[in-house]
């Protein structure tokens, strides 16, 4: 079983911060790229941020600049660091990871819960 454990959501004020944590549990061989994706009412589900196991980055454009995206292989965590925040930020933020269970398994994407993030104008 795998799991992904989201924290740090909240409301905060425009302009605010926030730092969203992930936790990859379980039985994991290998986790290929981490990212966070976000789903505001109303709207499909957008990818905000990748970041593969090498370190390389990816941010959808209307982030860049204000999030930072990063992550421990150790722990298996990822982070959001979300600075000058916006009310069009606010949606459900997603964890998700790409990762073989075994090493003989093909590598699959699990998804945490979603964590709620509110930015008040």
């Amino acid at each position: 079983q795998v799991q992904l454990v989201e924290s740090g959501g909240g409301l905060v004020q425009a302009g605010g911060s926030l730092r969203l944590s992930c936790a990859a549990s379980g039985s994991i061989f290998s986790i290929s790229a981490m990212a966070w994706y976000r789903q505001a009412p109303g709207k499909q589900r957008e990818l905000v941020a990748i970041v593969t196991s090498g370190g390389s980055t990816n941010y959808v454009d209307s982030v860049k600049g204000r999030f930072t995206i990063s992550r421990d292989n150790a722990e298996k965590n990822v982070y959001l660091q979300m600075n000058s925040l916006k009310p069009e930020d606010t949606a459900v933020y997603y964890c998700n990871a790409n990762l073989r269970r075994y090493w003989f398994d093909r590598a699959s994407d699990y998804w945490g819960q979603g964590t709620e993030v509110s930015v008040s104008s």
